[in-house]
């Protein structure tokens, strides 16, 4: 059965790069990747890439151009992520409490029309904003507000 195979595996830093591969595929086979997810307000931003599996039915996204018809083309290993548009015109993806990371989903849909095939495989993988350790500290001093983080 076809799977998803992120590097790091289950969480990442925001600005750091992540790896995207599809296992289990058919040689050549033709599949839409689309990812997923929701800001802090619950609007929602989304992108996808049709793709063609290699004749070992793998699909390694640092090798594998995206075709012509999705959110973008070529050779774009982080495409997914930084193609996101939102659902609602003219809206932002923007972070107020980095905190909390953002959830990306990510699925693998068997062709590339209009109208979605049947779903293969899907993952979840947090976006963070901070490295594990780092404490945040308000600092309120006079009219000064500001917000210091400190390395563990």
């Amino acid at each position: 059965a076809p799977s998803i195979r992120l590097s790091p595996a289950a969480r990442s830093l925001f600005d750091e790069p992540l790896a995207i591969a599809v296992q289990g595929l058919g040689p050549r086979q033709q599949v839409t990747l689309r990812t997923s997810l929701r800001d802090e307000t619950g609007q929602l931003f989304q992108a996808s890439a049709h793709y063609q599996a290699g004749d070992d039915g793998e699909l390694d996204l640092a090798r594998c151009p995206a075709l012509p018809g999705g959110s973008f083309s070529g050779l774009e290993p982080m495409g997914l992520l930084w193609a996101l548009q939102p659902q609602k015109p003219f809206w932002r993806l923007v972070k107020r409490d980095v905190q909390s990371p953002f959830l990306l989903q990510m699925e693998v849909f068997e062709g590339h029309g209009e109208r979605r095939g049947r779903l293969l495989a899907q993952a979840q993988h947090e976006r963070a904003f901070l490295r594990d350790g780092v404490r945040r500290v308000p600092v309120r001093e006079g009219r000064i507000r500001a917000t210091l983080f400190l390395p563990p």
